[in-house]
């Protein structure tokens, strides 16, 4: 007797989806569905032979890539018998009604049989009519769990919270009666606030320099191929929320100050936007590194070219560093330099513009005295941007009444362009009035550094660091500077901080007298019976001990008359007569 065999169990796949991050680590996540449809396989006898899991994807797109996955696996299969498709809940599959007929479609088509544990699947028309009311009470849900969060977080981004997704150098933390909120991120804090604050200043020229900033940091994300994409680095020069704004034009709210932290003021951020908009800029040589701080800096003293330089390897294998002219038809063309000789008497160069103790205390009382006047005229500084922003609140309200007046749509849109830079314009001029009058830390704590670089500039030099000594170059120096292989560095064009320390030395000056010029002593009117000759032109006055002497050149007061060139001189007058 032929033992009758057992039929193969049917063939299922599991199919698991979330909309989001958040919904993995809660009760609904991909794990939770996965028990549920395991349970539902080993009470009807399937036997699972794949998984196939979208993570935060949409209920309401067609194109999957687990879905292209499984209709494929499905269809090849579904030789043998059709496969069983096991989903936890409808709404798995999809949230939109046409969606869903779709891949029900789909799945029917490559051999597949969809099920589930909390309803039933089938082709006769109620079930249909039951399957498509349920497809679309998840699409109505879906709708309407869209609309609820659309208006919280509206009312969220109105009182300054950002309720998007974090953006790179800010993190969310729980802060108790407030919910989320932005907080700085380091170290990309920090980095990008030194990018912000550079391509403001001028220090990176373009883009394209903000992204090799960026590549160079170790701790900043990059891609597998270690490189920051362009649009991450536009998307950080463009976004206000890094100067501690909010807002969203689509939704209708303008931008206002913001609940978090900005790395950024408004005023560098408005900077930024005016230099993206201004064109293109020449870009900085990429090849300018440590090895050779002055390259683009130091000059050919024959032909004014810019010197270059190189490594050059010896017989021996030794490297050596060399600048040198490469201006063809330079009398000094490819003559090399060490590098040492020119980096050392640069240095010798930076030495000599340290100026003394005296004049450097001189400019301590200086600064220290335009300090306080500064801060005395911090709050009529104050009034004044108050009343400007009180005159752009007026324009604003002006434009508006115009927008709800007219019918013309370009009209409308070049008010509303005007109404955007108005706002903009008083959120600059409110972000100064806040700050009128509360310098960022005393005067030791700003001025400190800089009287230090005046006081020395060769010691921040001696740092090493190629982008603290492109600084020195561009604060002290205000062209490039010729260097002479006999004569050495030629008279350097400085800075007006040093041009005025420079010109002014207090070590070598004297305090000119009182009385004039000449005579450089004290002189009696009685030890003279003629007025001295003087190269002065007449009449001088001189005041010695209440007596007035006038000197008259070639004229006397009184009946005397003044000698000719040929007359004698041994004539004597009274001092009666000189005074």
């Amino acid at each position: 007797m032929n033992e009758q065999k057992a039929p193969k169990p049917q063939k299922a796949v599991i199919y698991a989806r979330v909309s989001t991050p958040a919904q993995m680590k809660k009760g609904h996540g991909i794990e939770s569905q996965k028990t549920t449809c395991h349970d539902y396989a080993r009470l009807y006898g399937y036997e699972v032979i794949a998984t196939f899991e979208d993570k935060a994807t949409s209920g309401k797109l067609l194109d999957r890539h687990e879905v292209r996955n499984m209709l494929r696996f499905v269809k090849k299969h579904s030789r043998g018998g059709e496969v069983v498709i096991i989903i936890d809940h409808i709404s798995r599959l999809a949230r939109e009604l046409k969606t869903h007929i779709e891949l029900h479609e789909a799945i029917r088509k490559a051999g597949g049989r969809l099920e589930s544990p909390t309803m039933e699947f089938g082709e006769d028309p109620n079930a249909k009519l039951i399957e498509n009311l349920m497809a679309s009470i998840m699409q109505h849900q879906r709708e309407q769990n869209g609309e609820q969060t659309e208006r919280r977080m509206r009312a969220r981004l109105s009182n300054g919270y950002w309720p998007f997704i974090n953006c790179i150098g800010y993190r969310f933390e729980l802060v108790p009666g407030r919910g989320k909120m932005l907080k700085r991120d380091e170290p990309y804090a920090s980095i990008i606030q030194e990018a912000l604050e550079g391509y403001a200043s001028g220090r990176f020229q373009t883009q394209a320099e903000v992204k090799r900033f960026f590549e160079s940091q170790p701790d900043f994300p990059k891609n597998k191929k270690g490189e920051v994409r362009n649009q991450r680095v536009n998307d950080i020069l463009t976004k206000p929320i890094y100067a501690g704004y909010v807002g969203k034009a689509e939704w209708d709210i303008p931008l206002h100050k913001g609940q978090h932290e900005g790395l950024i003021d408004f005023q560098t951020f408005q900077r930024i936007q005016d230099r993206l908009l201004g064109g293109a800029k020449t870009a900085a040589r990429p090849d300018i590194r440590a090895d050779f701080a002055l390259r683009g800096t130091v000059s050919c003293g024959c032909c004014g070219k810019l010197m270059t330089s190189c490594w050059s390897t010896s017989k021996t294998g030794k490297k050596h560093a060399y600048y040198f002219c490469f201006s063809k038809g330079c009398p000094e063309y490819r003559k090399s330099i060490r590098r040492d000789v020119i980096e050392g008497q640069f240095e010798e160069l930076l030495a000599e513009l340290s100026p003394g103790p005296s004049l450097v205390k001189l400019t301590r009382a200086m600064l220290k005295s335009i300090w306080d006047q500064r801060l005395a005229q911090a709050h009529e500084i104050k009034k004044q941007l108050v009343t400007q922003v009180k005159r752009l609140d007026v324009q604003i309200e002006n434009f508006m009444d115009r927008i709800v007046e007219t019918d013309s749509k370009p009209l409308i849109a070049k008010y509303e362009d005007r109404v955007t830079a108005l706002h903009n314009q008083k959120l600059v001029l409110e972000e100064k009035a806040q700050k009128a009058g509360k310098p960022q830390g005393t005067f030791e704590e700003i001025f400190e550094l800089s009287l230090q670089f005046l006081k020395n500039p060769a010691i921040l030099w001696a740092s090493g660091q190629l982008g603290v000594r492109k600084l020195v170059l561009r604060l002290t120096f205000a062209d490039k500077l010729e260097f002479c292989r006999n004569e050495g560095f030629r008279t350097p064009k400085t800075t007006l901080p040093f041009k005025v320390l420079g010109g002014v030395s207090l070590s070598e000056k004297e305090m000119a007298e009182r009385e004039g010029f000449e005579p450089s002593e004290r002189l009696h009117a009685q030890r003279f019976s003629r007025p001295p000759r003087s190269t002065t032109p007449a009449p001088l006055r001189i005041f010695l001990g209440g007596t007035v002497v006038i000197h008259r050149p070639k004229k006397v007061v009184g009946p005397y008359t003044a000698p000719s060139a040929s007359s004698s001189h041994k004539e004597e007058k009274s001092p009666a007569q000189c005074t």
